[in-house]
């Protein structure tokens, strides 16, 4: 099926809001998504290479700016 890769980025995007946390001076987020949209916002400056052994990846200071605003975009309840 084909479908709009920058929209699934952007939902993938928000939807690692919800599992950023942090860990010392970095915020991480579980990489539970499909291999080729976390290599999609990898090279889009938003999170760190995927391609490790650690279950995390690293929000960039952007990505987690955008995660943020993104989930609010999609999910946030008005009022």
């Amino acid at each position: 099926m084909e479908y709009d890769q920058e929209k699934v980025d952007e939902v993938a995007l928000a939807f690692l809001f919800l599992t950023m946390h942090k860990d010392g001076s970095a915020v991480r987020a579980w990489k539970g998504f499909d291999w080729a949209v976390l290599d999609r916002l990898h090279e889009k400056g938003w999170i760190s290479d995927p391609k490790s052994k650690a279950k995390s990846v690293i929000m960039t200071d952007e990505g987690e700016a955008l995660a943020g605003r993104l989930f609010a975009k999609h999910f946030g309840t008005a009022g």
